[in-house]
């Protein structure tokens, strides 16, 4: 079925379309991974909405139907995200519907961050495949290899100009300032103030909405102390942590092959807000 798609203007003039998916009275506000176009979560929007969930997929600054290209002398970091984009898409949802927010990978990172400077407009949180990336998190060569990228990251970028992901085969095409806010954290575990008054932690330690955080056990780019890390950040709620495995997801169980077989994870999470709403 094709979706709606809802026009956005956020207040500086970027403009994007936000893909929506059925009709109901509880919705999932849906972020993707870094660098992935809001229409590559199609079937799992599809098939949530089958399910009675009507999902709205944001889109990234920067991807598919956004109005920007990142390139040299255009950028954006997380300030952007958080304090124009993610805005603007929340005022464009139907208000008489009761939204969770939920997100893959960083853009899980980010519906967490939404959640909790909007807390009023959430009534759960939804994590697949997401986390805090500190490289401490990581083991052994992994650990290395992903501190030394986020390390040589503002280098590249400054020198580029942009992040030339569609090139080194992580992420796309990508705002510089995106990946060195990203890399930041990879050093520290930490979400700094991205042109807010206080520090995203802070914020952060409020949040005490219901969360569920779905990792797959062949994640590497997600530990599970990489999950925990994040969670550890929210204030009290009930969270709810599960694996899912190849058997359950009828695929790999890796970062993105869920997407192709997103029956299993839909499933999961229409269950989980039928309760948790």
């Amino acid at each position: 079925m094709t979706p709606t798609e809802l026009p956005v203007a956020a207040a500086d003039g970027h403009s994007f379309r936000l893909r929506r998916h059925g009709q109901g009275v509880r919705g999932l506000f849906w972020i993707p991974a870094l660098g992935v176009p809001a229409q590559k979560y199609d079937a799992f929007a599809e098939t949530l909405a089958a399910a009675g969930v009507p999902c709205v997929v944001h889109e990234w600054r920067g991807m598919g139907s956004s109005s920007l290209r990142a390139r040299r002398g255009v950028d954006w970091g997380y300030a952007e995200l958080l304090r124009q984009d993610l805005p603007a898409a929340l005022a464009a949802l139907d208000p008489q519907v009761q939204w969770s927010f939920g997100g893959h990978s960083l853009g899980g990172q980010l519906a967490a961050m939404l959640a909790a400077l909007h807390p009023e407009r959430c009534h759960g949180l939804l994590l697949v495949a997401s986390g805090v990336p500190e490289a401490a998190t990581f083991r052994g060569r992994q650990r290395f290899g992903v501190g030394l990228f986020a390390h040589v990251l503002p280098v590249l970028t400054a020198l580029a100009g942009y992040y030339p992901g569609h090139r080194l085969g992580f992420a796309g095409r990508e705002a510089g300032q995106v990946m060195r806010d990203w890399a930041a954290t990879v050093r520290s575990g930490r979400y700094l103030a991205y042109g807010g008054e206080r520090p995203m932690d802070e914020v952060l330690s409020r949040f005490g909405r219901p969360v569920l955080g779905l990792r797959l056990t062949g994640d590497w780019l997600v530990p599970e102390a990489s999950l925990r890390k994040l969670l550890a950040k929210l204030g009290p709620g009930v969270h709810t942590v599960e694996n899912m495995d190849e058997a359950q997801l009828g695929a790999l169980a890796d970062h993105f092959r869920w997407m192709r077989h997103p029956v299993a994870v839909a499933a999961r999470i229409a269950a989980w807000m039928r309760i948790s709403s």
